[in-house]
């Protein structure tokens, strides 16, 4: 294992995120606080809690995967993309190392990023409600492969595109609308019964549901089904990224 070449692209992705502060960690923040605001005092008046949670502290799981999900795809698809825009990707395809070391560094900086976006909005969630974390292990544990997984999702955009509309399309027409119908506000009980049927079938609901189940031990689903959909998506994530390595795919043009 090549960890030199491994600790290169992953500070140096790093390092763009530094570079960029206000954009890649308080932009996202700050649009995260703003939503809290507006649904927790402007929904929160009027439902007082969801499931015996007060419904400002119930949503804040719902908006950290919300910003996780987002920020994953975003960072690791123009992290990737970007080389390949410039034509540097190149030096690194050419260099003695794997894709197993490539993607460690891009995806592990990506992940890295959401990661501590998603501290950042659970800190600053503590000044606007009481959050208690019945499952600090199991929260952190979804944490981290929520990250990791969407990472490895933006790093395939980002080999898929070829251009900067492509990077933008999959995030704001598919993950934003399944995430913000995939029971961010609010619980699926909460629809009609034909509703909930087809909210089964959004993955966003597995991740969400035992996201917020490690927080207060409520969920739409078993938190043992979430976790198998989670590993799934990620087993997933790995083959198509394994295949594209392998065949070239939108590298050796």
């Amino acid at each position: 294992m090549n960890t030199h070449a491994i600790r290169v692209i992953y500070k140096y992705e790093m390092l763009r995120a530094w570079d960029t502060i206000l954009q890649s960690f308080a932009s996202p923040v700050i649009t995260t606080v703003l939503y809290f605001v507006v649904f927790g005092s402007a929904i929160g008046a009027r439902i007082e809690t969801v499931e015996s949670v007060s419904y400002g502290a119930f949503i804040v799981p719902g908006l950290m995967m919300l910003a996780l999900l987002t920020q994953s795809v975003a960072n690791a698809s123009f992290g990737i993309y970007f080389p390949r825009f410039t034509g540097t990707i190149y030096e690194v395809l050419s260099a003695p190392i794997s894709f197993i070391e490539i993607l460690l560094g891009y995806v592990g900086a990506a992940a890295s990023k959401s990661l501590i976006i998603g501290v950042i909005i659970l800190f600053t969630a503590n000044f606007f409600v009481d959050i208690h974390i019945a499952h600090p292990l199991w929260m952190l544990m979804f944490l981290l492969l929520t990250c990791i997984s969407f990472s490895l999702l933006g790093f395939i955009i980002g080999l898929w595109a070829d251009n900067f509309e492509k990077l933008q399309l999959i995030p704001m027409l598919v993950i934003t609308p399944l995430v913000f119908l995939g029971g961010s506000f609010y619980t699926i009980d909460m629809l009609p019964p034909a509703w909930q049927t087809v909210s089964l079938f959004n993955p966003v609901v597995y991740l969400i549901s035992g996201f917020r189940w490690s927080f207060f031990e409520v969920s739409d689903v078993s938190v043992e089904l979430s976790l198998l959909m989670i590993l799934l998506f990620l087993s997933l994530c790995l083959a198509i990224v394994w295949w594209m390595f392998k065949t070239g795919y939108r590298l050796k043009q």
